[in-house]
């Protein structure tokens, strides 16, 4: 069981080289097909110009969008030319309301995509907006290395969150070619109910699915001692020295995780490790 199509999208130059570097590692383990799409996105006519501007502005912003997209792509040929894994790598030019529908259908064609984190430092909403088409619109799920300057882990020890939701049993199923390779997995269940169908054994018919994949499995049970279920995630995966930490994502409204937050926009934002999120 393995990944066989993974796919990765670029949009500035400061993020290709570790995102590449990811991405590509990730191929050859699983020795998959990896697809870089790299975009020159135009953000000004999210703003918009006045109306009846000259087409002249319009052709040259387009043309700056253009001229960004292929230099990511001869970055990104020279950088997979000398690897031993099958590639290939295109370009697009999009305004940023037809990012969604763009990555949405590459997404829907690939096992796994690879992206960085949507947040934080040298991040634009373009980042946020890929990773949410990758998993909304494509019905996809991403992988998100450590920062950079941290190696791409061998995903030796994972922290999977299980709450008994749609999302975490998605989250599960989506990443059993990591989980399988695995010497560990670790379920994590958080103040399970105490009336749930689980109640009596919290994560015990996962642990058996999984077990029967050929997993490794142990489960922790550990209460909410912090105010943000995000922060026990992230406490608990640095606690067992987890590689990974696999989570099911946005199980709320993404105008409700817009306004309010959640766990996965909470967790990305202050996440230091690889996370796995599929819906």
């Amino acid at each position: 069981m393995a990944y066989k199509s993974i796919c990765t999208f670029i949009t500035a130059q400061d993020q290709a080289g570790p995102l590449l570097a990811a991405a590509q590692t990730i191929a050859a383990r699983h020795e998959a097909h990896l697809e870089v799409c790299c975009l020159g996105i135009d953000t000004t006519q999210s703003v918009g110009f006045y109306a009846g501007a000259p087409a002249v502005i319009y052709q040259s912003v387009f043309d700056e969008a253009q001229e960004r997209a292929e230099a990511l792509a001869t970055l990104a040929r020279d950088t997979l030319r000398p690897a031993s894994l099958r590639w290939s790598v295109d370009t697009a030019v999009l305004t940023l309301g037809g990012v969604s529908a763009h990555v949405g259908i590459k997404a829907r064609f690939s096992d796994l995509v690879v992206l960085p984190h949507p947040y934080g430092d040298g991040t634009g909403p373009q980042n946020e907006i890929i990773t949410e088409a990758a998993l909304f619109e494509g019905n996809c799920p991403v992988l998100i290395p450590p920062p950079p300057g941290t190696a791409l882990p061998d995903f030796r020890k994972i922290v999977l969150a299980w709450n008994q939701s749609d999302e975490a049993l998605a989250a599960a199923r989506a990443a059993l070619p990591l989980l399988v390779d695995a010497d560990l997995v670790n379920l994590l269940v958080v103040d399970p109910p105490s009336h749930g169908l689980e109640r009596s054994d919290p994560g015990g018919l996962l642990a058996q699915l999984l077990v029967r994949h050929g997993c490794q499995v142990d489960i922790s049970v550990v209460a909410k001692t912090l105010p943000h279920i995000s922060d026990i995630l992230h406490r608990h995966a640095k606690e067992q020295a987890a590689d990974l930490l696999v989570i099911g994502a946005y199980s709320h409204s993404r105008l409700r995780q817009a306004i309010l937050g959640g766990t996965t926009r909470n967790l990305l934002q202050n996440s230091d490790m690889a996370v796995f999120l599929a819906r």
